[in-house]
């Protein structure tokens, strides 16, 4: 008999919706061409793609030519951050390691969280130096599931442009977001946001992975990074991925229809799981917020076990949970963002991040939930906690 699994890993990875799957098909067979050549039947492709952009762009609120679409979200903050810098980048502590990687090429400057993981408008302030030329602060953290103040954080930008308009200082200050976390549970719209760079991935939103698109305010100006035949307004240079474009196209969409139904429906799952956790072991840390979190997220610590084992206990038991971002897992390597927070080593070191999705329903999340209290008890007697 085939082993039940229990995927509670979704801010790491979704599965391609059977709609979205069925959308892309016929652009891996007979609708394979080119959509640069000149005959009908790859004019027709082309026509489709533009089709698929404008369906993503009603989706945020804005217009298909505002769209770069890119080979996922890593290379969407790579064009943001290095096309748009002239001076010196501000980025979050908890950012993604793409967005804190990409800053470090021009001495960028991190923007430190408070204890809960949040970057606040005041710490922006701070560090709003006359030589930095762009900010970048997800709109939900990956691995906390923290829901990032975004337009107190634009309040502070809109101050901080207006002081150097005063004084002749014509350094530009652009907001960069990397809301890939988002889409599925939350309406992103760039424009309500006010920020003027905003990255998306149709990997967390039950698209296909290594797609994705970088939203550009009109009259920001970018540095093209690779060149090429032009494509996406010259920023991203290189044939288009019709197939994948037209399944975030599908993802996009479904997402919108099944928001609001999904926010409910993981909300009951998470505050249940969390509850019983809680009653089982009251010295359990969470790090997650409920009020301030996505609704998917619930990030615990167990004092003095190790969370490596409890995973390893637990993938025996079909049960799939992370110790923290798929990037940091697979360098084995302590998480940046518990260490910004001021988590101590022992909690890192008992930290798991349990994300919930279009897989979790009742019935599984309380397995799992179960077979969860009894690796943690376990672990508990075998360490003599």
């Amino acid at each position: 008999m085939e082993q039940e699994l229990y995927y509670l890993d979704h801010a790491a990875a979704t599965p391609v919706d059977p709609v979205v799957r069925d959308a892309m098909m016929p652009y891996f067979s007979e609708k394979f061409f080119n959509p640069s050549s000149p005959y009908s039947a790859a004019v027709e492709v082309k026509r489709e793609y533009h089709d698929a952009k404008a369906r993503i762009a009603r989706c945020l609120g804005v217009q298909a030519d505002e769209l770069v679409m890119t080979a996922g979200a890593t290379e969407s903050v790579h064009i943001a951050l290095t096309g748009a810098v002239g001076g010196v980048v501000a980025v979050g502590a908890t950012e993604h390691v793409a967005v804190l990687k990409a800053a470090e090429r021009f001495g960028g400057v991190v923007i430190p969280a408070d204890k809960k993981g949040r970057i606040t408008a005041e710490v922006v302030r701070q560090v709003l130096r006359p030589g930095v030329t762009l900010v970048s602060v997800g709109l939900v953290n990956n691995e906390l599931g923290i829901i990032q103040p975004i337009d107190e954080i634009m309040q502070v930008v809109e101050a901080e442009r207006a002081r150097r308009r005063d004084v002749g200082d014509v350094l530009p200050l652009h907001v960069h977001c990397d809301a890939s976390q988002a889409l599925a549970l939350i309406d992103v719209k760039p424009k309500r946001l006010g920020v003027d760079l905003l990255t998306l991935s149709a990997a967390k939103v039950y698209g296909p992975k290594q797609v994705g698109l970088l939203w550009v305010r009109p009259g920001v100006s970018l540095t093209p990074t690779i060149a090429g035949g032009g494509q996406e307004m010259g920023l991203r240079s290189g044939t288009e991925n019709v197939a994948g474009v037209v399944g975030f196209a599908a993802a996009t969409e479904l997402a919108a229809k099944r928001r609001s139904g999904e926010v409910k429906r993981l909300r009951g799952l998470r505050d249940t799981m969390q509850q019983t956790l809680e009653q089982e072991f009251p010295d359990m840390v969470v790090s997650s917020d409920k009020r301030k979190g996505l609704v998917s997220f619930l990030h615990v610590s167990f004092p003095g076990l190790d969370a490596e084992r409890l995973i390893f206990m637990l993938e025996r038991q079909g049960v799939m949970v992370a110790t923290g971002s798929a990037c940091a897992a697979n360098k084995g390597t302590q998480s940046h963002v518990l260490k910004a927070i001021g988590m101590s080593d022992e909690l890192i070191a008992g930290s798991l991040r349990i994300s919930l999705g279009r897989l979790s329903t009742e019935e599984n999340v309380k397995k799992a939930t179960a077979l969860l209290v009894e690796a943690v008890r376990a672990e508990r007697t075998r360490v003599g906690r």
